[in-house]
């Protein structure tokens, strides 16, 4: 399916991307917690409502 190449050069991409991003949150952190406080609450509400309508559906269906 893959070839061993493309495989390591996947799995050394996901590791960089992953150090970059977690490198970038971490050096913006406090503008998050300023300007970002209290949503949290949003993703929650987001979520539940995301699981109303898989449980809505799985009863009706």
């Amino acid at each position: 399916m893959f070839s061993n190449g493309q495989l390591i050069f996947g799995i050394l991409f996901a590791i960089a991307f992953i150090v970059v991003i977690f490198y970038a949150y971490r050096r913006d952190i406090k503008i998050h917690q300023k300007y970002y406080r209290g949503s949290v609450w949003i993703l929650i509400a987001f979520v539940s409502f995301i699981a109303m309508i898989a449980v809505i559906k799985s009863i009706f269906v």
